[in-house]
């Protein structure tokens, strides 16, 4: 798994809550024993109409978001099946974090996406309504404003027209670490080999 490295890019909201998996890719794409291929089918439903072509309306398919690699979505992102297609769609499209908000007792992920975006270095961040209200208003404004995520640090900072909105972030500690160091769970397991070795040994 690469490192998370700060990075600018480019914003993309869609403007919707409880998001499914069979929403972000449909169980046909599901069937290829591959896993890779699936950022064509990202969101395919609403990217394209019944005849194939782009459909211009949908927030991917205009110019300002081309090349995104931050994603904005309401509360209960990744709901429904347990896919992990939904996590490779998102990345293999290119998308290196998704944001959305907590709002009351409804999650800003599904605890299944969050942990499957975890185990394949897709960063997950949880914002305040308020503050996903926030930056939609400014993505209104200003398609394709672009963004800085900086994991270390723990912020999210858009670089609004009006000046810079700057977000704040908790991550999950150990998920911090991971990401940080291109951790996968094989390679966090490695790291105590010795460790794992001399209990063998005196067992």
């Amino acid at each position: 798994m690469e490192k998370f490295k700060t990075f600018t890019g480019i914003v993309a909201g869609v403007d919707r809550a409880n998001i499914d998996t069979d929403a972000i890719i449909p169980k046909e794409y599901l069937k290829s024993i591959k896993r890779t291929g699936f950022g064509a089918a990202l969101f395919s439903d609403w990217r394209y109409k019944n005849d194939g072509s782009d459909n211009p309306s949908f927030v991917l398919n205009k110019p300002e978001t081309a090349g995104a690699q931050i994603l904005v979505a309401r509360n209960n992102f990744g709901c429904g099946s347990s896919r992990e297609h939904a996590v490779w769609a998102v990345q293999q499209y290119g998308f290196k974090v998704v944001i959305a908000p907590r709002q009351d007792d409804v999650p800003a992920f599904a605890d299944i996406f969050r942990g499957n975006c975890g185990k394949n270095g897709l960063l997950t961040i949880e914002l305040t309504a308020a503050q996903v209200d926030t930056i939609f208003k400014t993505l209104g404004k200003e398609p394709g404003v672009k963004a800085t995520v900086n994991l270390e640090a723990q912020t999210v900072i858009v670089h609004a027209a009006g000046g810079d909105q700057v977000f704040p972030f908790n991550a999950d500690p150990v998920l911090r670490n991971k990401l940080l160091n291109g951790l996968d769970d094989i390679a966090q397991t490695l790291q105590y080999a010795d460790d794992i070795a001399a209990y063998e040994a005196r067992h």
